[in-house]
Protein backbone atom coordinates (compact mmCIF):
# COMPACT_ATOMS: atom_id res chain seq x y z
CA UNK A 1 0.00 0.00 0.00
CA UNK A 2 1.19 3.52 -0.79
CA UNK A 3 1.22 5.97 2.09
CA UNK A 4 1.52 9.63 1.07
CA UNK A 5 2.22 12.52 3.43
CA UNK A 6 1.15 15.67 1.60
CA UNK A 7 2.31 18.59 3.77
CA UNK A 8 5.05 17.57 6.18
CA UNK A 9 6.17 21.20 6.53
CA UNK A 10 2.95 21.99 8.41
CA UNK A 11 3.60 19.14 10.85
CA UNK A 12 7.34 19.59 11.18
CA UNK A 13 10.35 18.42 9.23
CA UNK A 14 12.16 17.86 12.53
CA UNK A 15 10.02 14.78 13.15
CA UNK A 16 10.76 11.19 12.13
CA UNK A 17 8.25 9.88 9.58
CA UNK A 18 10.02 6.58 8.90
CA UNK A 19 7.75 4.54 11.23
CA UNK A 20 4.99 4.99 8.65
CA UNK A 21 7.04 2.85 6.28
CA UNK A 22 5.86 -0.14 8.31
CA UNK A 23 2.46 0.25 6.63
CA UNK A 24 3.73 0.33 3.04
CA UNK A 25 5.68 2.44 0.58
CA UNK A 26 6.07 5.92 2.03
CA UNK A 27 6.26 9.19 0.08
CA UNK A 28 6.78 12.42 2.02
CA UNK A 29 6.16 15.85 0.48
CA UNK A 30 7.00 19.09 2.26
CA UNK A 31 3.95 20.77 0.78
CA UNK A 32 1.41 20.07 -1.94
CA UNK A 33 -0.26 22.69 -4.10
CA UNK A 34 -3.71 22.15 -5.66
CA UNK A 35 -1.98 21.68 -9.03
CA UNK A 36 0.20 18.90 -7.62
CA UNK A 37 -2.45 17.11 -5.60
CA UNK A 38 -3.99 14.81 -8.21
CA UNK A 39 -0.69 13.32 -9.33
CA UNK A 40 0.40 12.69 -5.75
CA UNK A 41 -2.78 10.95 -4.64
CA UNK A 42 -3.33 8.91 -7.82
CA UNK A 43 -1.95 5.67 -6.35
CA UNK A 44 -2.29 6.42 -2.64
CA UNK A 45 -4.01 3.98 -0.33
CA UNK A 46 -3.51 6.15 2.75
CA UNK A 47 -3.18 9.93 2.84
CA UNK A 48 -1.76 11.83 5.77
CA UNK A 49 -2.40 15.55 5.67
CA UNK A 50 -2.81 18.59 7.85
CA UNK A 51 -3.90 21.68 5.90
CA UNK A 52 -4.33 20.38 2.33
CA UNK A 53 -7.93 20.58 1.13
CA UNK A 54 -9.49 17.43 -0.32
CA UNK A 55 -12.76 17.81 -2.23
CA UNK A 56 -15.06 15.34 -3.93
CA UNK A 57 -13.43 16.22 -7.24
CA UNK A 58 -10.02 15.40 -5.78
CA UNK A 59 -11.26 12.04 -4.50
CA UNK A 60 -12.19 11.06 -8.05
CA UNK A 61 -8.47 11.13 -8.86
CA UNK A 62 -7.60 8.70 -6.04
CA UNK A 63 -9.22 5.36 -6.97
CA UNK A 64 -7.07 3.32 -4.56
CA UNK A 65 -7.65 5.57 -1.57
CA UNK A 66 -8.92 3.80 1.55
CA UNK A 67 -8.03 6.10 4.43
CA UNK A 68 -7.36 9.80 5.08
CA UNK A 69 -5.51 10.58 8.31
CA UNK A 70 -5.71 14.16 9.47
CA UNK A 71 -2.78 15.46 11.48
CA UNK A 72 -5.22 17.63 13.41
CA UNK A 73 -8.45 17.60 15.37
CA UNK A 74 -10.38 19.77 12.93
CA UNK A 75 -11.43 18.21 9.63
CA UNK A 76 -13.19 21.06 7.82
CA UNK A 77 -10.62 20.88 4.99
CA UNK A 78 -11.80 17.40 3.93
CA UNK A 79 -15.16 16.66 2.30
CA UNK A 80 -16.15 13.98 4.78
CA UNK A 81 -19.56 13.39 3.18
CA UNK A 82 -17.92 12.67 -0.17
CA UNK A 83 -15.48 10.32 1.56
CA UNK A 84 -18.36 8.48 3.15
CA UNK A 85 -20.08 8.05 -0.20
CA UNK A 86 -16.88 6.68 -1.73
CA UNK A 87 -16.10 4.36 1.16
CA UNK A 88 -13.00 6.30 2.23
CA UNK A 89 -12.41 6.31 5.97
CA UNK A 90 -11.38 9.57 7.68
CA UNK A 91 -9.60 9.81 11.03
CA UNK A 92 -8.64 12.83 13.07
CA UNK A 93 -6.64 13.04 16.30
CA UNK A 94 -8.27 14.29 19.48
CA UNK A 95 -6.73 15.48 22.72
CA UNK A 96 -3.13 15.56 21.53
CA UNK A 97 -2.75 19.36 21.59
CA UNK A 98 -4.72 20.29 24.71
CA UNK A 99 -1.75 21.40 26.80
CA UNK A 100 0.01 23.28 23.99
CA UNK A 101 -3.06 25.22 22.81
CA UNK A 102 -4.08 26.07 26.37
CA UNK A 103 -0.51 27.21 27.03
CA UNK A 104 -0.54 29.60 24.08
CA UNK A 105 -4.00 30.91 24.96
CA UNK A 106 -2.94 31.82 28.47
CA UNK A 107 0.41 33.22 27.30
CA UNK A 108 -1.40 35.51 24.85
CA UNK A 109 -3.83 36.64 27.53
CA UNK A 110 -1.17 37.34 30.14
CA UNK A 111 1.01 39.19 27.65
CA UNK A 112 -1.85 41.50 26.71
CA UNK A 113 -3.10 41.88 30.30
CA UNK A 114 0.37 42.91 31.48
CA UNK A 115 0.91 45.07 28.37
CA UNK A 116 4.20 43.28 27.75
CA UNK A 117 4.43 44.30 24.07
CA UNK A 118 4.35 47.97 25.15
CA UNK A 119 6.87 47.59 27.95
CA UNK A 120 9.35 45.42 26.06
CA UNK A 121 9.19 47.81 23.08
CA UNK A 122 9.97 50.70 25.43
CA UNK A 123 13.14 48.99 26.61
CA UNK A 124 14.09 47.65 23.17
CA UNK A 125 13.88 51.12 21.62
CA UNK A 126 16.35 52.57 24.10
CA UNK A 127 13.71 54.93 25.52
CA UNK A 128 13.99 53.41 29.00
CA UNK A 129 17.74 53.98 29.14
CA UNK A 130 17.36 57.53 27.84
CA UNK A 131 14.51 58.41 30.19
CA UNK A 132 16.53 58.69 33.38
CA UNK A 133 13.47 57.33 35.24
CA UNK A 134 13.90 54.01 37.08
CA UNK A 135 10.42 52.70 36.41
CA UNK A 136 7.61 53.21 33.90
CA UNK A 137 3.99 52.52 34.83
CA UNK A 138 2.15 53.50 31.69
CA UNK A 139 0.12 52.00 30.12
CA UNK A 140 -1.70 50.83 33.22
CA UNK A 141 -2.54 47.16 33.59
CA UNK A 142 -4.64 45.00 35.91
CA UNK A 143 -4.18 41.96 38.11
CA UNK A 144 -5.50 38.91 36.30
CA UNK A 145 -7.32 37.82 39.46
CA UNK A 146 -9.60 40.85 39.10
CA UNK A 147 -10.89 39.74 35.71
CA UNK A 148 -13.75 37.66 34.30
CA UNK A 149 -12.50 35.02 31.83
CA UNK A 150 -15.11 33.81 29.37
CA UNK A 151 -14.65 30.59 27.44
CA UNK A 152 -16.58 29.92 24.25
CA UNK A 153 -16.42 26.18 23.59
CA UNK A 154 -15.71 23.98 26.58
CA UNK A 155 -14.11 20.86 25.19
CA UNK A 156 -10.74 19.57 26.35
CA UNK A 157 -8.86 22.75 25.45
CA UNK A 158 -11.52 25.07 26.84
CA UNK A 159 -11.59 23.08 30.08
CA UNK A 160 -7.81 23.26 30.42
CA UNK A 161 -7.84 27.02 29.86
CA UNK A 162 -10.63 27.29 32.43
CA UNK A 163 -8.61 25.38 35.01
CA UNK A 164 -5.65 27.71 34.51
CA UNK A 165 -7.83 30.83 34.59
CA UNK A 166 -9.39 29.73 37.86
CA UNK A 167 -5.95 28.91 39.29
CA UNK A 168 -4.97 32.51 38.47
CA UNK A 169 -7.99 33.74 40.42
CA UNK A 170 -10.30 34.69 37.56
CA UNK A 171 -14.05 34.39 37.69
CA UNK A 172 -14.95 31.85 35.00
CA UNK A 173 -17.90 32.01 32.59
CA UNK A 174 -18.57 29.21 30.12
CA UNK A 175 -20.72 28.99 27.01
CA UNK A 176 -21.31 25.43 25.86
CA UNK A 177 -24.10 23.85 23.83
CA UNK A 178 -24.71 21.36 26.65
CA UNK A 179 -24.18 23.09 30.01
CA UNK A 180 -21.06 21.94 31.80
CA UNK A 181 -21.08 20.87 35.46
CA UNK A 182 -19.38 22.82 38.26
CA UNK A 183 -18.97 26.05 36.28
CA UNK A 184 -21.15 29.08 35.63
CA UNK A 185 -22.85 28.54 32.27
CA UNK A 186 -24.16 31.52 30.31
CA UNK A 187 -25.46 32.13 26.80
CA UNK A 188 -23.11 33.51 24.17
CA UNK A 189 -24.47 37.05 24.32
CA UNK A 190 -23.98 37.23 28.09
CA UNK A 191 -20.51 35.77 27.65
CA UNK A 192 -19.52 38.47 25.18
CA UNK A 193 -20.96 41.28 27.31
CA UNK A 194 -19.50 40.23 30.66
CA UNK A 195 -16.03 38.83 29.85
CA UNK A 196 -12.83 40.80 30.36
CA UNK A 197 -11.00 38.02 28.53
CA UNK A 198 -12.89 36.02 25.91
CA UNK A 199 -11.09 33.01 24.47
CA UNK A 200 -12.61 31.01 21.63
CA UNK A 201 -12.22 27.22 21.42
CA UNK A 202 -14.91 26.11 18.97
CA UNK A 203 -14.63 23.78 15.98
CA UNK A 204 -15.62 25.31 12.66
CA UNK A 205 -18.98 24.17 11.33
CA UNK A 206 -21.96 25.68 9.56
CA UNK A 207 -23.37 26.47 12.99
CA UNK A 208 -20.25 28.14 14.39
CA UNK A 209 -19.08 30.04 11.31
CA UNK A 210 -19.20 33.74 12.19
CA UNK A 211 -20.73 33.03 15.60
CA UNK A 212 -18.64 35.79 17.19
CA UNK A 213 -20.40 38.35 15.05
CA UNK A 214 -19.97 42.08 14.61
CA UNK A 215 -22.88 42.71 16.97
CA UNK A 216 -21.41 40.45 19.64
CA UNK A 217 -17.97 42.04 19.32
CA UNK A 218 -19.63 45.45 19.61
CA UNK A 219 -21.24 44.33 22.88
CA UNK A 220 -17.91 43.51 24.52
CA UNK A 221 -16.58 45.62 27.37
CA UNK A 222 -14.25 48.50 26.53
CA UNK A 223 -10.80 47.11 27.23
CA UNK A 224 -11.82 43.46 26.84
CA UNK A 225 -9.42 41.00 25.23
CA UNK A 226 -10.51 38.72 22.40
CA UNK A 227 -8.41 35.59 21.78
CA UNK A 228 -9.02 33.12 18.96
CA UNK A 229 -7.14 29.82 18.91
CA UNK A 230 -9.96 27.87 17.23
CA UNK A 231 -10.58 28.65 13.55
CA UNK A 232 -10.40 32.06 11.93
CA UNK A 233 -13.88 31.89 10.46
CA UNK A 234 -15.66 31.41 13.79
CA UNK A 235 -15.49 35.16 14.28
CA UNK A 236 -15.99 38.20 12.12
CA UNK A 237 -12.34 39.07 11.59
CA UNK A 238 -13.05 42.43 9.95
CA UNK A 239 -15.27 43.46 12.85
CA UNK A 240 -12.61 42.37 15.36
CA UNK A 241 -9.97 44.42 13.55
CA UNK A 242 -12.22 47.49 13.48
CA UNK A 243 -13.01 47.13 17.17
CA UNK A 244 -9.31 47.13 18.04
CA UNK A 245 -8.45 49.97 15.65
CA UNK A 246 -11.23 52.11 17.09
CA UNK A 247 -10.28 51.30 20.69
CA UNK A 248 -13.54 49.53 21.46
CA UNK A 249 -11.69 46.46 22.74
CA UNK A 250 -8.40 46.45 24.57
CA UNK A 251 -6.58 43.65 22.80
CA UNK A 252 -6.82 41.04 20.07
CA UNK A 253 -4.85 37.82 19.74
CA UNK A 254 -5.17 35.16 17.08
CA UNK A 255 -3.29 32.06 15.98
CA UNK A 256 -5.81 31.25 13.23
CA UNK A 257 -7.16 33.06 10.18
CA UNK A 258 -9.96 32.67 7.68
CA UNK A 259 -7.27 32.34 5.02
CA UNK A 260 -3.87 30.91 5.86
CA UNK A 261 -1.26 32.16 5.66
CA UNK A 262 -2.67 35.57 6.47
CA UNK A 263 -2.78 37.47 3.16
CA UNK A 264 -1.71 41.10 2.80
CA UNK A 265 -5.34 42.18 2.40
CA UNK A 266 -6.46 40.45 5.60
CA UNK A 267 -8.07 42.88 8.08
CA UNK A 268 -5.48 41.95 10.72
CA UNK A 269 -2.50 42.68 8.50
CA UNK A 270 -2.39 46.46 9.14
CA UNK A 271 -2.47 45.72 12.90
CA UNK A 272 0.52 43.36 12.96
CA UNK A 273 2.75 45.96 14.68
CA UNK A 274 0.08 47.17 17.09
CA UNK A 275 1.18 46.43 20.69
CA UNK A 276 -2.43 45.64 21.56
CA UNK A 277 -2.39 42.74 19.10
CA UNK A 278 -0.65 39.38 19.04
CA UNK A 279 -0.76 37.39 15.82
CA UNK A 280 1.00 34.04 15.55
CA UNK A 281 1.37 31.73 12.51
CA UNK A 282 -0.98 28.87 13.51
CA UNK A 283 1.64 27.44 15.85
CA UNK A 284 -0.46 26.61 18.90
CA UNK A 285 -0.06 22.85 18.40
CA UNK A 286 3.62 23.17 17.51
CA UNK A 287 5.28 22.09 20.76
CA UNK A 288 7.72 19.25 20.10
CA UNK A 289 5.98 16.92 22.56
CA UNK A 290 2.61 17.73 21.01
CA UNK A 291 3.72 16.87 17.47
CA UNK A 292 5.45 13.68 18.53
CA UNK A 293 2.26 12.63 20.29
CA UNK A 294 0.33 13.47 17.13
CA UNK A 295 2.35 11.10 14.95
CA UNK A 296 2.03 8.29 17.47
CA UNK A 297 -1.75 8.73 17.50
CA UNK A 298 -1.89 8.70 13.70
CA UNK A 299 0.06 5.45 13.64
CA UNK A 300 -2.47 4.00 16.09
CA UNK A 301 -5.30 5.16 13.82
CA UNK A 302 -3.75 3.44 10.80
CA UNK A 303 -3.11 0.23 12.75
CA UNK A 304 -6.71 0.18 13.97
CA UNK A 305 -8.04 0.75 10.45
CA UNK A 306 -5.97 -2.11 9.06
CA UNK A 307 -7.45 -4.35 11.77
CA UNK A 308 -10.95 -3.28 10.71
CA UNK A 309 -11.40 -1.34 13.95
CA UNK A 310 -12.85 2.13 14.27
CA UNK A 311 -10.62 4.63 16.05
CA UNK A 312 -11.00 8.42 15.90
CA UNK A 313 -13.24 8.07 12.88
CA UNK A 314 -15.18 11.12 11.71
CA UNK A 315 -16.72 9.62 8.55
Amino acid sequence: MNIVILDADSIGRDLDYTPFSAFGHLSVYDRTSPAELHDRIADAGILLLNKVRVTEEDLAHAPALRLICLAATGFDNVDVEACRRRGVAVCNVVGYSTDAVAQLTVAMALSLICRLPDYTAYVRSGAYTASGVPNRLSPAYHEVSSLVWGILGYGKIGQKVGQIAQALGCKLLVCKKTPAPNVQNVDIDTLCRESDVLSVHLPLSAETRGIVSEARIASMKPGALLINVARGAVLDEAAAARALSEGRIGGLASDVYGQEPMPADHPYYPLRDDPRAIFTPHMACGAVETRRRLLIEIQKNISAFLRDERRCRVD
